[in-house]
C-alpha cells in the first residue's frame, strides 16, 4: 500500500512515479500560522529600509500638503478683497457661485490623505514581505557594493578638492611671477644651465603670454617676455636664436611639443619592394630572423615599422636580395601624391639615394621610362646600386644640373622634385641644423628651389594624355622654402595647384605674418613630428595646363626649348596666317618667315626624337643606363 504521508510535511515529492501519474496525491488541510507568530517576527533589514523610505515619503507629502493649503488660503483671500460679495443680483446666485468656486477649489485638494497612503504602503509592504525575505542575501551584497561606491565617490571628491587647491596655488604663484633682471641674466650666462629653473620659467612665461593683458607685470612690454622665452628655449634645447624665433612663429602654442619631438628619433620604417615580394610575405620572414615588425599605417600598403631587431637591417638576405628598402615614412608621401601610371615617362630630378625612384618604378611595374637625375656625381653611385638591387630595369641615371634639364629633355608626363632644403624637418636625424642654419642659408635654399621648380615645370608636358603633373616636396617646415616657392611658381608659369590625394596632414598656409599667398595653397599638405610622428615634410601637387611661358612673346624663342605639342601649334598658327591675303609689300617677307618657321619646327622635332632612339649626345653631364 505504501507509506502514509505526514500531514505536517509540506515538501513536494522528488519526482512523479508510475502511480502518481494515474491518481492525484492526497490533500490535507495545512495548519496555518497564527497571527501572533507574524506579529512577534522581527523585521528584516530590507523591511527596515522600506519603512524608512515610507516615513520620508510621508514627511514629504505632509510638507507639500501644508504648502498647498497655505497657497489656497492666500488665493481665497485675494479675490475676496478685490471683488465684493454683492456683485451678483441675488443671494441664490451668490450661493451658487460660491458653490461652484468651492468645487473648483476642491479639484486641487488631495483626495488621498496621508493615512490612505500609509495604509496602501503597509499593504504593499505586507505583500512584499515574502519577497524581501528571499532577497535578504542579495541585499547584503548590494549594500557592500553601495558602500564601496560611496567610498569611491568620497575619494573622487577629495581628489577634486585637492586638485582645485593645487590649481589655485599654481595660479597664485603664476600671478606673482616676475622676469629676471639684467644682472641675473648675465649671471646665468656664466653658469651652466639649470634645467629645473629653465623649465619653471618657460612654463611661467607661456602662462603669462596666454593672457598677457591680465597677467603681465606692470611696465613690462610683451617683447621682453618673448625675448626671455627665446633665450630660455635656446639654452634648454641648444638652438640658435634665429631658428628658434622661426619655430616660435610657426608654433606659438605647440612649441614645447615640437621641440621635445625633435629630441627623439622617429620610428624605423622599411618599404616593401612589390617588384619582388609582398608585405604579407616579407613580415613573417623578418620576424623569423628576429626583427619585430608591424604594418606601418592605414595610408600605406607597403610600409613596415621596425620596433626591435636582433640583426642589422642592412645585412639581411632579404635586404641584399632587394625585397625591402630602408626608407622614412615621410618619403612615401611625394610618390603617393605623384601617383605614377604604367607606360609613362617620369623624371625624378633630385633622385639620390634612389628610394623614391625605386618606389616609382615599383608603381609603374617596370614599364615606361624612369629618368633618375642628381647633380652630385658621388651620390649617383648610390642611385645605381639601389636600382640594381631592387630589380629596376626601366631607368636611366644621369648626372645633370637640374636647372639645365629642360635643354636636354623636356617632354615628361610627370615630374617629381624633392628639392634640397635646410633640413629643419629632420632635426632628429641631424642635430647640427640647430646651430648651423641662419637667414642667409634659408634665402640661398629658397632661391635654388625657385630655379628648380621652374625647370621642373618646363620639363613637364602640358598636353600629356595621362599626366602633366609636378610634385614639389621638401623636408623643411619653413614657409620661405615651401609656400613662398610654390606661390612664385604660380606667378611665373601656367600651373595650378590640385589636391595631393593624401587624406591626412595639415593644410598649407595662405596667410602667414606679412605674407599673403594664393588661396589654392591650402590644398598642399604639411606634416609635423609632434602630430603625425613623421619627419617634418611639405608636399604640393601642381598641374600644368599650358606649355607657353607667360610674359614671353611668341616670336622670340626662350632659352628653354618648347615642347613637341607647342611645335605643332606653332605650325598650325603659321598655316592660318598664310591663308590670310597679304599686301603686295608684305608678301615676300611673310613667305620667307613661314618657310623659316617651318624649317625650325622640323629641326626641333627631329632633335627631340633623336635622344629617344639613339641616346643623348655628349654634353657636360654623363648618362648611365640600367
Amino acid at each position: 500500500m505504501g507509506r502514509k504521508r505526514d500531514p505536517l510535511d509540506d515538501r513536494p515529492k522528488s519526482g512523479p512515479g508510475r502511480k502518481s501519474k494515474k491518481q492525484q496525491p492526497p490533500s490535507f488541510e495545512v495548519l496555518k500560522k497564527s497571527d501572533t507568530d507574524k506579529a512577534n517576527k522581527k523585521p528584516s533589514h530590507r523591511q527596515k529600509q522600506r519603512l524608512k523610505k515610507r516615513q520620508i515619503k510621508h514627511e514629504v507629502l505632509a510638507t507639500k500638503k501644508s504648502k498647498r493649503e497655505a497657497s489656497k488660503t492666500e488665493s481665497k483671500q485675494g479675490p475676496a478683497a478685490k471683488k465684493p460679495k454683492l456683485l451678483f443680483g441675488s443671494d441664490g446666485e451668490g450661493d451658487g457661485s460660491h458653490e461652484s468656486s468651492s468645487d473648483g477649489d476642491g479639484e486641487l485638494v488631495d483626495e488621498f490623505p496621508a493615512d490612505a497612503h500609509q495604509s496602501d504602503s503597509d499593504d504593499v509592504g505586507d505583500e512584499n514581505e515574502v519577497e524581501s525575505e528571499e532577497e535578504d542575501d542579495n541585499s547584503d551584497e548590494d549594500m557592500e557594493i553601495e558602500k564601496d561606491s560611496k567610498k569611491l565617490l568620497k575619494k573622487e571628491k577629495i581628489d577634486a578638492n585637492m586638485s582645485q587647491a593645487e590649481l589655485m596655488l599654481n595660479v597664485q604663484s603664476h600671478e606673482k611671477f616676475t622676469l629676471p633682471s639684467g644682472q641675473e641674466v648675465e649671471k646665468e650666462t656664466t653658469l651652466p644651465p639649470d634645467l629645473a629653473i629653465l623649465d619653471n620659467r618657460i612654463a611661467h612665461i607661456r602662462y603669462v603670454l596666454a593672457d598677457f593683458k591680465s597677467r603681465h607685470e606692470d611696465g613690462r612690454p610683451r617683447t621682453e617676455y618673448v625675448d626671455q622665452l627665446v633665450r630660455d628655449l635656446c639654452s634648454r634645447f641648444n638652438y640658435n636664436e634665429f631658428l628658434m624665433r622661426k619655430l616660435l612663429d610657426l608654433f606659438p602654442v605647440e612649441i614645447m611639443n615640437f621641440l621635445e619631438a625633435n629630441e627623439y628619433p622617429r620610428p624605423v620604417t622599411i618599404r616593401t619592394n612589390t617588384l619582388k615580394t609582398r608585405r604579407r610575405d616579407l613580415g613573417p620572414t623578418l620576424i623569423d630572423r628576429g626583427v619585430n615588425v608591424e604594418p606601418m599605417a592605414r595610408w600605406t600598403s607597403v610600409g613596415l615599422t621596425v620596433f626591435d631587431s636582433k640583426v642589422p637591417l642592412g645585412a639581411t638576405p632579404e635586404y641584399l636580395a632587394g625585397h625591402y628598402m630602408l626608407q622614412g615614412g615621410s618619403s612615401f608621401l611625394p610618390v603617393m601624391a605623384l601617383a605614377p601610371q604604367e607606360r609613362e615617362r617620369i623624371l625624378d630630378m633630385c633622385a639620390a639615394p634612389g628610394g623614391k625612384s625605386s618606389y616609382i618604378a615599383a608603381l609603374m611595374k617596370n614599364t615606361g621610362l624612369l629618368w633618375a637625375n642628381d647633380a652630385n656625381k658621388d651620390r649617383c653611385k648610390a642611385v645605381v646600386a639601389n636600382l640594381h638591387r631592387m630589380g629596376v630595369i626601366n631607368s636611366i641615371v644621369t648626372n645633370y644640373d637640374g636647372r639645365a634639364m629642360p635643354k636636354t629633355f623636356h617632354s615628361f608626363d610627370r615630374v617629381l622634385l624633392d628639392a634640397p632644403c635646410s633640413g629643419t624637418g629632420v632635426i632628429s636625424k641631424d642635430e647640427a641644423v640647430k646651430v648651423s642654419k641662419d637667414e642667409r642659408d634659408i634665402l640661398r635654399c629658397s632661391h635654388l628651389q625657385k630655379e628648380l621648380i621652374l625647370s621642373a615645370i618646363d620639363c613637364c608636358n602640358a598636353n600629356s594624355k595621362t599626366g602633366g603633373y609636378i610634385v614639389y616636396s621638401t623636408c623643411s617646415i619653413l614657409v620661405e622654402e615651401n609656400e613662398w616657392v610654390v606661390d612664385y611658381a604660380l606667378k611665373k608659369r601656367n600651373v595650378k595647384i590640385v589636391p595631393c590625394g593624401l587624406d591626412f596632414g595639415k593644410e598649407g598656409f595662405v596667410n602667414f605674418q606679412q605674407h599673403r599667398f594664393h588661396p589654392s595653397l591650402k590644398l598642399s599638405r604639411r606634416f609635423y613630428p609632434n602630430t603625425h610622428n613623421l619627419d617634418g615634410f611639405f608636399v604640393a601637387k601642381l598641374q600644368k595646363f599650358s606649355n607657353k611661358i607667360p610674359g614671353e612673346p611668341q616670336a622670340v624663342k626662350s632659352d628653354v626649348v618648347a615642347a613637341e605639342p607647342d611645335i605643332s601649334e606653332a605650325v598650325e598658327e603659321d598655316v592660318e596666317d598664310t591663308k590670310k591675303v597679304p599686301s603686295k609689300t608684305e608678301e615676300k617677307s611673310d613667305t620667307t618667315d613661314v618657310t623659316v618657321k617651318r624649317k625650325q619646327a622640323k629641326f626641333l622635332a627631329n632633335k627631340i626624337k633623336k635622344p629617344m632612339k639613339g641616346g643623348l649626345k655628349k654634353g657636360k653631364g654623363k648618362m648611365k643606363s640600367t
